[in-house]
């Protein structure tokens, strides 16, 4: 069910939700958190769905404010909401803020009245990031800030400028899309022969700030040389393209030239083909969603990990 309220304000809002609830039985009895989504108009879909489906693993009240930053000082003031529920909204209760004029200013004040009690609040930018998330409007209200430095306009920048304002409680997807290599590539470390890494290489697409974070957490974990080389686009696929680890007694590689398919070559054992497929929106956002508590690995990473790293390489070879 979708409840349209053009030109209405965060007090009707409240007042419809506990309406649709009294009428219709649908409580809010569950929600383990609030996700506030900020984004710009035209981008809500995307974002929603996947709130949508996440909140099948958790059940949440989700606070969509669109707005658009570069819109003109003198716009009339309006608030137009959507509230969606049942079918609609997933395990989930969805509330869409369109904002512009002065409305759009203090998007802090247009979501305070609609935070569940007592509930952890987790803020998501899935487009263009404010330089310090900490310090934003919704940021300041959030346990958790997600950011996705894949989408801003420099996402190998954007990493370093997520260091230099990182605050306990920041999270990145390009991070949590490294979870699958970082597994695969722990399981490869724990089995014999166990010899120290000497040497690694990372590479994959200029436009991933996943395969920057995946040297930097290799260079803090391995304490080894680490150089990463950052392809252009033109000349293979997005994303991480492979990593190499050289030691005594031969190079590991794991290579992902198919799309979802890597393969893995170990000294003395047959070549593996392992699963390794680029992760969602869904599976990102739930994951982050699994712990509401700061990522210490994912803060000592950009803040330490980045700073081990030289500059990257600009080539046009897949490692």
């Amino acid at each position: 069910m979708i409840v349209e309220l053009p030109d209405t304000t965060t007090s009707q809002v409240s007042k419809t939700l506990v309406k649709i609830r009294e009428e219709g039985g649908v409580v809010a009895l569950g929600r383990v958190l609030t996700l506030v989504i900020a984004t710009s108009p035209g981008s809500e879909e995307e974002a929603i769905e996947a709130a949508n489906d996440a909140s099948r693993e958790h059940p949440m009240r989700v606070i969509v404010v669109s707005s658009d930053p570069d819109e003109l000082p003198d716009a009339e003031a309006r608030l137009d909401a959507e509230i969606r529920v049942g079918g609609d909204a997933g395990a989930s209760e969805v509330i869409v803020l369109r904002a512009c004029g002065d409305a759009a200013l203090d998007e802090e004040s247009l979501v305070m009245g609609l935070l569940l009690p007592d509930a952890p609040v987790v803020t998501w930018w899935p487009g263009i990031a404010p330089p310090v998330p900490g310090e934003a409007a919704l940021g300041r209200i959030a346990h958790r800030r997600i950011t996705d430095a894949s989408t801003q306009r420099d996402p190998q920048g954007s990493l370093h400028s997520l260091a230099s304002s990182y605050t306990p409680g920041d999270a990145d997807f390009a991070w949590t899309r490294l979870t699958l290599w970082r597994a695969q590539l722990a399981a490869v470390l724990d089995q014999p022969p166990y010899e120290p890494i000497t040497g690694v290489r990372v590479t994959g697409a200029i436009d991933s700030p996943s395969t920057t974070l995946l040297a930097a957490w290799l260079r803090l974990q391995l304490d080894a040389p680490t150089s990463y080389v950052l392809t252009p686009v033109e000349q293979g696929s997005h994303g991480i393209h492979g990593v190499r680890l050289e030691r005594e007694g031969g190079t590991v590689e794991l290579v992902r030239d198919v799309p979802g398919i890597a393969t893995l070559r170990q000294p003395g054992q047959p070549v593996h083909d392992v699963a390794l497929p680029r992760r969602n929106l869904r599976d990102c956002l739930a994951d982050e969603l699994r712990r509401l508590d700061p990522d210490e690995l994912y803060g000592e990473v950009i803040t330490s990990g980045l700073s081990l790293l030289g500059d990257a390489e600009a080539e046009g070879v897949h490692a």
